[in-house]
């Protein structure tokens, strides 16, 4: 009711007011939890825009934003074969990159480190999370060594802007530009940002799947290098008072 009502809804209410409107084209926005929850994938293969995440699953597993955000995709194509509305959608990974606001983002909390806090990657409560930043909350010095996938907020700007533009551009897109594990970042951003502290140890990912966005690339899409987008999130948090 929360989350999976808004989602499909809200959807649909746009989507009916576009074909009133006589819009030509919608891009929705979906996300890559829609495509990655599937456990009848095959192993090692990578994931590409064929995949969608299972509902029952997702639901047996209390993944409710996978689920939402599955539903919202999946009931937007339904609704365009009916309406014969254009409708494309983009998948992003963890989008990162210069804030438009002066507050954190479920995103943006990947990345942020505080003047005596660690580095995280964590899903915390937005309390904890400002505790932590303050330098108030301890505990967090070990983190799970898992792959990330992480795109630049201003290259999925540019994919929306593309699939919107392109004739050709049809169907899904998953958005997604670096593939890092959790210790490669941390070593990545230490190098740069060297007056943070990090986490101290870290413990073993769990079978871990990959996703493309070469259907994108086909398109015309590219990204910036994943150092430009740390450097740029960074200094972002630091302008906006987030960071010191």
């Amino acid at each position: 009711e929360e989350v999976i009502e808004p989602a499909v809804k809200g959807t649909l209410n746009v989507l009916k007011a576009c074909v009133e409107s006589n819009v030509k084209r919608v891009v929705v926005v979906s996300s890559v939890t829609a495509v990655s929850l599937n456990p009848r994938w095959p192993v090692g293969q990578i994931k590409d825009e064929a995949c969608w995440s299972d509902k029952e699953y997702c639901a047996a597993t209390k993944n409710w934003y996978c689920l939402s955000k599955t539903e919202a995709e999946s009931e937007a194509f339904e609704f365009a074969k009916k309406s014969g509305l254009d409708v494309v959608t983009v998948c992003p990974t963890v989008i990162l990159g210069p804030l438009l606001q002066s507050t954190i983002n479920a995103s943006s909390k990947s990345i942020v480190a505080g003047a005596r806090t660690l580095f995280y990657i964590s899903c915390l409560p937005t309390m904890v999370f400002q505790q932590k930043l303050r330098g108030k909350y301890e505990g967090y010095d070990t983190l799970e060594n898992k792959l990330r996938k992480i795109v630049d907020v201003r290259d999925v700007a540019q994919a929306l802007l593309l699939v919107y533009e392109k004739p050709a551009a049809e169907g899904r897109y998953i958005c997604t530009a670096h593939t890092i594990k959790a210790h490669d970042l941390v070593d990545k951003l230490r190098s740069m940002f060297p007056q943070y502290n990090y986490p101290k140890s870290f413990t073993a990912g769990g079978e871990e799947d990959t996703v493309s966005s070469e259907k994108l690339q086909r398109l015309g899409w590219s990204y910036r290098p994943l150092e430009e987008t740390l450097v740029d999130s960074i200094e972002s948090y630091k302008k906006a008072g987030i960071l010191d």
